[in-house]
C-alpha cells in the first residue's frame, strides 16, 4: 500500500526538478548577514548583551557517514569560528547562491542547474580543506567517523533576534551516527531544543536514520526537528526520490521543506542556519530565576593533565572565575553535598577553548573547578553556587540520562605484566568521557573468572560495551590517549540459565541465574536450560541483494522475518535475532553480501529472551583451558565454528620450541584439533659433520633425548596470546 502511494507521488512530482524545488524553498530569500560577526573577535562586546531569548541550542543527528561533521564545520566557517578569511569566503558563496537563484528563476532545465552547482564549486579553494573540525580524537580522524559528541558556540546575526544587537548565540552539538554510540545522541538531545536530521541524497533513509528520528520524537519534550539533505551535488544524488520517500515513511508533510545542502560546495549553509534561527525555540527560564542564583548543568566531561573538566549549560545567573560551586545530585532536590569548589577557569568552546572568565545565562562552555572524583561529573549533574546551598530553590530533573545498559562484556588486560594499575587508572579516566562503558575490577589472579586471565593474561578488568565498534574504539583510545596497549578478550553477551532439579544435585526448585562470565557456565552433565538475549534488527539494502540478505538472516537464526519495499530501489528487512549472532561478525557479513550498500540498526527484541540449545566451547592449549578464548554457540554449529577458531589460532599463535596442541571441547568431548609444529634443531649434525657416522643407535639416542626435552618444554612452556588470537574468536 505504501509503495503504491509512493509511486503515485513520484509520478505526480516527476516533472519537478530538485533545483526547482530548491528555488521555491528559497523564494523567501533567507537573509545572508551583511555584518561580519565572530565569537572570537566580538565576544567581549556582544556575549554579555545577548538575552536568553536570543539563544538557540541544536544538534545534528543522522546515520553514520551522512555528513554531520562536514556540515557542522561549514557552519563554523560561515559564523567566523574558523577565521575571518574563511568566513568572508563562505558569506560570499552564500550571497552568490542567492544571485544565481534569481538569475535562473525562469530556467528549469537540468543542464543549467548542474551549471549552477559547478559555479558554486568553482569558488572552493583548490587546496584540500579540513571540514571535520569537530572530530578532534585521533580515532575519529583515522576512521573518519564521529564517536564522541562535540560542542561549539557561535554568533550569527539574524532578524529573529530580539536583543538590541540583533545577534543570536548558537550552541551546536555534533553527534555520532553509529548505533554503538547512541548514548551520545540521547545525551545531546537532552540539552537542546532543536535537532537537524540529515539525509544522504545518494542513500536516502538508512537504518540509523530511522532510529534517531524515533528517539527524538519519543522524548518527553521532543526538539524541533529540521530535515536537511546532504551531498546533493554528487552525480549519484537522487534528491526527488529521497525527499518523497522521507515524506512518506517519516510522516513529513511537505517534501519541499527539506533543505538541500552540500558541505563540499557550500550549498544551503545559510538556509540551514536560517531554519535553526527561525524555528528552534530558545531555552525556557527557570520559574524562580531572578538572576541571583547560579545554577548550571553538566553536559559533558573529560580528563586531562589538569584534572576533570566539564562542559556546562548555565540555567540561571552567571558563573565567574573565583565563584564557589557545590554539587547537587541531578535526580534529587535535597541531596546537596557539603563540599564546595573554587572555579579556576571558565570559557567557551569554539571548538577550541577560549577563556572568557564568565558564562552568562543560557551559555554553554567549559569550567575547571578542581574536581578530583570523575564520578561526580556525570552528565545531568547540577552545580549551584555555595551561597545558596541548602536553600529552597528549583533543581531541574535530568532527562533521558539513565545509566547505559551494556549489551556485551569483555575482559581487558595489559600487555605488560606490571601494567595493571596503569590500565585501571587509564580506563577510569576514559570512562569519564565515555559514559557507555561499564567498568568493574576483576578478582585477583587466584580467581577462576575469565577476567583474572589465569597464567596466560594475568589480572584484568571486566568492561561492558555497547557493541563491537565500541570495543575497537575503546582499545584504540587507550593506545592513542594513554599509550597503553591492552588485550581485549572476545565480548560475551549475558545468558539466563535456569537450573533444574535432578538426581545428581540437591536442587528442590528451579532457579535462574544471569551468566555474564563464561567461567560460571555449569559443567557438562548439569541439568539446565538456556535463554539467550534477542534483539530486533532493521536492515536496509538495495533490492538486487534481497535474496542474499534473507539468506544471511536465516543463517544467523533470524526469526519473524519481514520485508517491505521502502522505494523502488531499497527494501527494509526486520527480524528477531540472537544478540550473540549479531555481535560476532554479522555487520561485516552484511557488507560483504550487499557490496557495502546494506545498513544495519538494532532495537529492543520482542521477546527479549528466547530459549535455545546452546553449548559452551572451551579452547585448550596443550591440555590447559584458556578461559578468555571460550565462546557459546548454537549446538548444531559448535563443531564447525570450533574448527574455524582452531584453524585461525594455528595461523596467528607464534611458533614455539615445543609443539602447541590446540583443541576445542564441548559437551564433554573434543570436537576440533590443530597442531603448531615446534622449532627443531638438527641434533644429528655438528660442525657440518654427521654425528655418530653410520651408528644408528647413537642417532636414535640423540633424537630421543631431544624428544624428551620438547615434552618437558611443552608442559612448562608458556604460549603468548596476542590480540589477533582473540580476534579469531570474534570473527569466526
Amino acid at each position: 500500500m505504501r509503495m503504491r502511494m509512493l509511486c503515485r507521488r513520484i509520478h505526480q512530482f516527476s516533472t519537478v526538478s530538485f533545483h526547482t524545488t530548491r528555488r521555491r524553498l528559497l523564494s523567501s530569500k533567507p537573509p545572508v548577514p551583511d555584518r561580519i560577526v565572530s565569537i572570537e573577535e566580538n565576544q567581549e562586546d556582544l556575549l554579555h548583551k545577548i538575552p536568553l531569548e536570543d539563544i538557540r541550542n541544536f544538534c545534528f543527528i543522522a546515520h553514520v557517514d551522512h555528513g554531520k561533521s562536514s556540515l557542522s564545520s561549514r557552519i563554523l566557517e560561515i559564523t567566523g569560528n574558523m577565521g575571518r578569511e574563511n568566513q568572508i569566503t563562505a558569506l560570499q558563496t552564500a550571497r552568490r547562491g542567492d544571485e544565481d537563484n534569481d538569475d535562473d528563476s525562469n530556467n528549469n532545465t537540468d543542464d543549467n542547474n548542474n551549471g549552477q552547482s559547478q559555479q558554486a564549486s568553482s569558488h572552493i579553494s583548490d587546496q584540500k580543506e579540513q571540514i571535520s573540525l569537530l572530530d578532534t580524537l585521533s580515532v575519529e580522524q583515522e576512521r573518519g567517523i564521529t564517536v564522541k559528541a562535540s560542542t561549539a558556540s557561535l554568533l550569527y546575526p539574524h532578524p529573529s533576534a530580539v536583543g538590541e544587537e540583533g545577534v543570536l548565540l548558537l550552541n551546536m552539538i555534533d553527534t555520532p551516527g553509529h548505533v554503538d554510540f547512541g548514548r551520545e545522541v540521547a545525551r545531546s538531545l537532552s540539552f537542546v531544543q532543536g535537532a537537524i536530521l540529515l539525509l544522504d541524497a545518494t542513500q536516502g533513509i538508512q537504518a540509523q536514520t530511522w532510529t534517531v528520528h524515533e528517539k527524538a520524537k519519543s522524548m518527553e519534550n521532543p526538539p524541533e526537528l529540521i530535515l536537511a539533505m546532504t551531498k546533493i551535488d554528487l552525480e549519484a544524488a537522487r534528491p526527488i526520490d529521497v525527499a518523497l520517500t522521507v515524506s512518506e515513511w517519516l510522516n513529513h508533510d511537505d517534501p519541499d521543506t527539506i533543505i538541500p545542502t552540500s558541505a563540499r560546495s557550500r550549498i544551503g549553509i545559510a538556509e540551514l542556519l536560517d531554519a535553526v534561527c527561525s524555528r528552534v525555540p530558545p531555552p525556557k527560564p527557570l520559574a524562580d530565576d531572578d538572576g541571583s542564583i547560579t545554577r548550571a548543568q553538566v553536559v559533558d566531561s573529560w580528563y586531562d593533565e589538569r584534572g576533570v573538566n566539564c562542559i556546562v549549560q548555565i540555567l540561571s545567573g552567571k558563573l565567574e572565575e573565583g565563584d564557589r560551586l557545590s554539587i547537587v545530585a541531578a535526580d534529587s532536590t535535597d541531596k546537596q553535598q557539603k563540599q564546595s569548589y573554587s572555579v579556576q577557569e571558565v570559557g567557551l568552546v569554539l571548538p577550541k577553548s577560549m577563556r572568557t572568565s564568565i558564562l552568562g545565562r543560557g551559555q554553554m562552555g567549559y569550567v575547571r573547578f578542581g574536581l578530583k572524583d570523575p564520578r561526580q561529573a556525570d552528565p545531568g549533574t547540577i552545580l549551584i553556587d555555595s551561597q545558596n546551598e541548602g536553600k529552597d530553590v528549583i533543581i531541574p530533573n535530568r532527562q533521558s540520562m539513565d545509566a547505559a545498559k551494556s549489551v556485551l562484556y569483555a575482559s581487558v588486560h595489559p600487555e605488560e605484566e606490571d601494567g595493571f594499575e596503569d590500565l585501571c587508572e587509564a580506563v577510569d579516566r576514559l570512562a569519564l568521557n565515555d559514559k557507555g562503558l561499564e567498568v568493574s575490577r576483576a578478582a585477583d589472579m587466584g580467581s577462576s573468572s575469565s577476567e583474572s586471565g589465569g597464567p596466560f593474561l594475568g589480572p584484568g578488568l571486566r568492561v561492558g560495551f555497547q557493541g563491537l565498534l565500541h570495543v575497537e574504539v575503546f582499545r584504540q583510545r587507550l593506545s592513542d590517549e594513554f599509550g597503553i596497549d591492552a588485550v581485549v578478550t572476545p565480548p560475551k553477551v549475558p545468558y539466563h540459565l535456569t537450573f533444574l532439579p535432578s538426581k545428581s544435585n540437591n536442587i528442590q526448585e528451579p532457579y535462574t541465574e544471569v551468566i555474564e562470565d563464561l567461567a560460571e557456565w555449569p559443567v557438562y552433565g548439569t541439568k539446565f536450560k538456556v535463554e539467550e538475549p534477542m534483539v530486533g534488527v532493521r536492515i536496509m539494502a538495495p533490492v538486487e541483494y534481497t535474496g542474499a540478505v534473507m539468506e544471511l538472516i536465516t543463517k544467523k537464526r533470524g526469526l519473524n522475518l519481514e520485508s517491505t519495499p521502502l522505494d523502488e530501489d531499497t527494501w527494509i528487512f526486520e527480524s528477531q535475532m540472537p544478540w550473540a549472532e549479531v555481535v560476532v561478525n554479522f555487520h561485516d557479513m552484511l557488507k560483504n553480501v550487499t557490496a557495502g550498500y546494506g545498513s544495519l540498526d538494532t532495537f529492543e527484541g520482542d521477546p527479549p529472551l528466547m530459549e535455545a540449545k546452546l553449548s559452551k566451547v572451551d579452547i585448550q592449549l596443550n591440555g590447559e583451558s584458556v578461559g578468555p578464548l571460550s565462546f557459546v554457540c548454537h549446538t548444531p554449529n559448535a563443531q564447525g565454528e570450533a574448527r574455524i577458531v582452531c584453524k585461525k589460532l594455528q595461523e596467528v599463535l607464534p611458533r614455539q620450541q615445543f609443539v602447541v596442541v590446540i583443541q576445542a571441547k564441548a559437551d564433554g568431548k573434543i570436537i576440533a584439533s590443530e597442531r603448531i609444529r615446534a622449532y627443531r634443531k638438527d641434533v644429528l649434525t655438528k660442525s657440518g659433520k654427521m654425528v655418530g657416522g653410520g651408528d644408528i643407535s647413537r642417532k636414535k639416542k640423540l633424537l630421543e633425548k631431544q624428544k624428551k626435552g620438547k615434552q618437558r618444554a611443552q608442559k612448562s612452556g608458556k604460549v603468548t596470546l596476542s590480540q589477533a588470537a582473540f580476534n579469531s574468536v570474534i570473527t569466526r
